[in-house]
């Protein structure tokens, strides 16, 4: 038998759990334990879309005659780094390698917000809508899953012909 802290009546005791016994039950702990997760995913997808909503208006309103010279480079320097496969602590550092992810971007994200004016953001957010539910994006998405289908179908070609060749 294992024994197992359980409160009772609001003082500290320790009682013999039985195998079975109605008072802990794994499933629940489980289910919440899953249901956390999937709260805390679903939290962070959000945030993520969130983020790549604002770097690409943060894009477009870099290219406004309103806002500054200095905030376009600040901007294009933030959309570039955020962009880029290059980081400046790689990721296989465990731990600082993904702080500059989680830190740099969203404080070079915060700092160009506060320098583009919030009228320029406003009508930049509202191009990135129209960009993401249009036409244009349904057709790029096409486009891009025809390409991978072709070289899909290209490679797996190729493997066939190659495979024939050699036996």
């Amino acid at each position: 038998m294992k024994w197992i802290p359980v409160r009772v009546k609001k003082t500290r005791q320790t009682k013999r759990l039985e195998p079975g016994s109605d008072s802990i039950r794994t499933d629940t702990l489980v289910a919440t334990s899953l249901a956390w997760s999937r709260s805390v995913l679903r939290d962070i997808k959000a945030w993520a879309r969130m983020l790549k909503r604002e770097i690409h208006a943060i894009y477009l309103a870099a290219q406004s005659p309103h806002v500054p010279w200095y905030t376009k480079y600040l901007a294009l320097a933030v959309v570039g780094y955020a962009l880029s496969p290059i980081d400046l602590i790689p990721d296989f550092i465990p731990v600082l390698g993904y702080l500059d992810d989680l830190i740099i971007v969203p404080l070079g994200i915060w700092l160009v917000l506060s320098l583009i004016p919030e009228e320029v953001m406003t009508a930049s957010r509202a191009r990135v809508d129209e960009a993401v539910t249009g036409s244009h994006g349904k057709i790029a998405a096409i486009i891009i899953i025809a390409i991978w289908i072709v070289s899909g179908a290209v490679l797996g070609w190729c493997v066939l012909a190659y495979w024939r060749g050699t036996r």
